[in-house]
């Protein structure tokens, strides 16, 4: 494998991980952001507000992007183990 080869892989495979991981922090973005306009509106400060309701949103969407995340990772993988030999020799 040359350096290239290798650089290609590492490369590819933090893409995927930053792809994997946008889905639940973007969710847990978006939905801190609008309890935190709330909190700020109503003026109540209570930490557990917060916490709830992202937790809420994030696994909502795994649970719509979860079939589309598993996709990624299972062609990834397919692609990184047919690729082995060629890697090799």
């Amino acid at each position: 494998m040359t350096p290239d080869g290798a650089i290609n892989v590492m490369q590819e495979a933090l893409w995927i991980t930053v792809l994997l991981a946008a889905v639940p922090l973007l969710a847990a973005l978006g939905i801190g952001l609008l309890v935190a306009v709330f909190q700020a509106a109503t003026q109540i400060n209570e930490m557990t507000l917060s916490f709830v309701p992202k937790l809420l949103v994030m696994a909502l969407a795994m649970l719509f992007a979860g079939h589309w995340m598993l996709g990624l990772i299972i062609d990834y993988t397919q692609r990184l183990m047919t690729s082995i030999p060629s890697m090799l020799g």
